[in-house]
């Protein structure tokens, strides 16, 4: 009898370790299936905002990308430096912009910046990307086929030890060795001439910088 009374003692202890794994199992799935619910709602709401925005920068891609065409001039200073005179726009769009000057010193531009923490590019770089560089107050030194090496090898040195400073080739441009800020824009002579240093003094986050202290790295390399 006794026996039999272990027995049942042993069994009913048993089949209540047993149900408490199991309350505590659907416990367990019960917050996973709430987790779960609340990263798909978080997931669509996400999905759904990039989903418009996307749609507002393609709106604006259709609808402002030609801005950049918008009346204005060059107005040269005392110092050499242009200035562009009418407001330059700063729409975000996704499709290649037709800027009024060559290389670029504002407008309409690509959501994503190029890298412009003292970056030297051999090779071309989208113009909407690195006007929005310039929205960031950086300062594009460009150059063409006419330039000299060393003067490219010199600049590019200069620019390395720069922060908020890039460097490409811009086949198209006018003058051998470019200068641009947002808005603002100077030719050079060559690598040591004394208007390399003071332009960079002016105009890295200088006063024109619609953004200023915007990120220059974790953009387009």
């Amino acid at each position: 009898m006794a026996a039999k009374t272990n027995s049942s003692a042993e069994r009913k202890a048993r089949i209540e370790t047993m149900r408490r794994a199991e309350r505590s199992r659907e416990r367990r799935n019960r917050i996973l299936t709430i987790g779960a619910s609340v990263l798909i709602v978080a997931g669509l709401v996400v999905g759904g905002t990039v989903l418009v925005r996307s749609q507002s920068d393609d709106s604006d891609s259709s609808s402002t990308a030609s801005d950049s065409k918008a009346k204005g001039k060059w107005e040269t200073g005392s110092d050499g430096v242009k200035t562009w005179s009418t407001k330059l726009t700063q729409n975000h769009v996704t499709k290649t912009v037709d800027y009024p000057m060559e290389p670029p010193v504002g407008g309409d531009h690509n959501p994503v910046w190029q890298n412009c923490n003292g970056d030297v590019y051999d090779k071309a770089i989208k113009n909407e990307n690195a006007v929005h560089s310039l929205e960031h107050g950086a300062v594009w030194v460009t150059y063409n086929g006419k330039a000299s090496e060393a003067d490219v090898k010199a600049l590019a040195e200069k620019v390395k030890k720069t922060p908020y400073t890039l460097m490409s080739p811009v086949d198209d441009q006018k003058d051998p060795i470019m200068l641009s800020a947002w808005g603002h824009q100077r030719t050079v002579t060559s690598a040591s001439d004394a208007n390399v240093d003071k332009f960079l003094e002016t105009y890295v986050q200088g006063e024109q910088t619609p953004e200023p202290g915007a990120a220059c790295t974790n953009g387009v390399s």
